[in-house]
């Protein structure tokens, strides 16, 4: 099952090992029953300190727990974790064996602390780049706490089960039988959805920041450019983001970054967190801005209100908020979303296999998709607005060359149709002719572009039609001291190169901003207001 080279890599690893811990494999008479048992035999032959068993009685086969000898902790996995999840596996095993995590002592002591009795059920696809997220901070919970179990379980291993609990979304998390959440969660977010008292402990501790020199609103590439720009310039600077990381966590693969051959956005994202934090930034995450007051409205300081009522201040402000996914914006789609409507093929896809499904949008995004869920699925039909397909020839062609591929041209969806429980077709109109059509269909994948994240902004700083906030050659917004950068602002092509080239424009900015207008007298300086964190 494992390369000699990842097997000599992973005994490095497990040489990290403080506890001896068992593998309980609970396995039947199938292929991937035989493939489990010589994964985990593999992996037992690494360590002295790693026992196999293989009379687990557990209903789900295959399936195994990784368990401490000697206590209550363990972790199961229902399937054979590789791909994205050979991480999970590793650090699972680690983790039940006594090596420490790197999470923040806080949110570790949080974990442990939980009061309850916690199931959680998390199903997860080999090739979801954002379900490793979850399992991994599930699994870390329940070593830290006994009363927390937890258990993964691949999603196309397990089909029957899949289609009994409709999940139609990866990852799918259960908690106590019940659907707790779906989509891509760390440790810090979960521990908020279970700790009632996180928000206003959170609030108090934003409350007794002092202001910025310079504060990021967003974290994506643009954002974590900026940040490290303006820190190691010796200004105090405070990145506030919802989720950190952003658009760049649903990228699948990274291959037109500079300088790197290929890489994966989850990994990108890990590596813009662990940059800014080495320059001593103070990052703030799962904080969602509502409101910004520019310098020029107050008086020497900017204020970013926040969603859990708490305010951040600055001399100068970097908006990075970047974009999401578009909806289609039919009657229909927000009722499915997760119930047939989807946005990942790559989290998703697997989830269909045998399954007819359509892909809404002709351009890049859209027809790579349809290609990848090809080889999944029963058939795929492309839904194209205009009269061509906007996609680069080289996928065009691609396309053209699967038999079980459709392309409609000149339709414009007008509804998604469902059963109440899931998806079961699409509504869309014929523009060439005026005719209506229906498709039976058991998935719709949306891949029609990004809007910005900019509501909050509408009475702030200028917006463009589409949104976009409006910025000049140097990131400057029409507020005074108020800079922007990335897919949120009107710079064409969204890109991660382009978004890290605009966040370092913009701090130089902000920089240059704060050597030309020093605070007006009477306005108190960075760390006078309150005690610096």
């Amino acid at each position: 099952m494992l390369d000699q080279n990842l097997k000599t890599q992973l005994a490095a690893y497990l040489e990290k090992l403080r506890m001896p811990i068992e593998l309980v494999a609970s396995l039947d008479e199938g292929e991937k029953s035989r493939e489990l048992e010589a994964l985990l035999g593999e992996i037992a032959s690494l360590s002295d300190r790693i026992a196999l068993r293989l009379d687990g009685d557990d209903a789900r086969k295959p399936s195994f727990a990784i368990a401490r000898s000697g206590s209550d902790i363990a972790v199961r996995f229902a399937g054979i974790p590789l791909g994205h999840e050979f991480t999970s596996l590793v650090l699972a095993l680690l983790q039940v064996g006594g090596h420490p995590s790197k999470e923040s002592q806080e949110l570790l002591e949080q974990a442990a602390a939980l009061d309850g009795d916690f199931s959680f059920e998390t199903y997860y696809s080999l090739s979801c780049q954002n379900c490793p997220d979850v399992v991994q901070a599930l699994n870390l919970m329940a070593v830290l706490n006994p009363r927390i179990k937890h258990v993964a379980i691949d999603g196309a291993l397990f089909q029957d089960e899949v289609e009994g609990r409709e999940v139609m979304a990866v990852p799918t998390v259960f908690l106590n039988g019940e659907v707790f959440d779906q989509g891509r969660m760390d440790l810090a977010q979960i521990i908020a959805r279970l700790d009632a008292n996180a928000g206003s402990r959170d609030a108090d501790r934003i409350r007794a920041k002092a202001p910025y020199d310079v504060l990021v609103v967003g974290g994506g590439p643009a954002g974590a450019a900026a940040a490290i720009y303006a820190a190691r310039k010796g200004i105090r600077t405070g990145v506030a983001a919802e989720r950190f990381g952003g658009q760049v966590l649903d990228t699948m693969g990274i291959e037109n970054l500079i300088a790197v051959d290929h890489t994966q956005g989850p990994k990108l994202a890990a590596a813009l967190d662990a940059n800014v934090r080495a320059n001593d930034v103070d990052v703030m995450n799962l904080q969602r801005a509502t409101r910004l007051v520019p310098a020029d409205e107050i008086g020497g300081l900017a204020e970013v209100q926040l969603a859990n009522g708490a305010s951040l201040f600055a001399r100068t402000v970097i908006l990075s908020t970047g974009a999401r996914w578009r909806q289609m914006g039919v009657p229909g789609e927000e009722q499915y979303r997760n119930k047939g409507v989807a946005y990942c093929p790559h989290c998703d896809g697997p989830l269909f296999k045998g399954k007819r499904v359509a892909v809404i949008g002709g351009g890049n995004s859209g027809i790579e998709a349809a290609i990848d869920l090809a080889g999944i699925v029963a058939h795929v039909t492309v839904i194209e607005f205009a009269d061509k397909l906007r996609a680069d020839e080289v996928l065009q062609r691609k396309l053209r060359s699967l038999p079980n591929v459709d392309v409609v041209l000149n339709g414009q969806s007008t509804e998604v149709l469902g059963d109440g429980r899931k998806v079961t077709g699409l509504g869309y109109r014929d523009r060439a002719s005026g005719e209506h059509r229906q498709l039976e269909l058991d998935g719709i994948f949306v891949q029609i572009g990004l809007l910005p994240n900019t509501e909050w902004l509408a009475d702030a700083v200028e917006l463009s039609p589409r949104g976009e906030i409006v910025v000049d050659a140097h990131g400057r917004t029409s507020a005074h001291g108020v800079f922007a950068a990335g897919d949120a602002t009107t710079v064409p092509y969204k890109q991660i190169v382009v978004a890290l080239g605009a966040g370092a424009t913009a701090s130089l900015a902000a920089f240059d901003h704060l050597i030309r207008h020093p605070l007006p007298t009477g306005v108190k300086a960075p760390g006078e207001a309150a005690e610096a964190v």
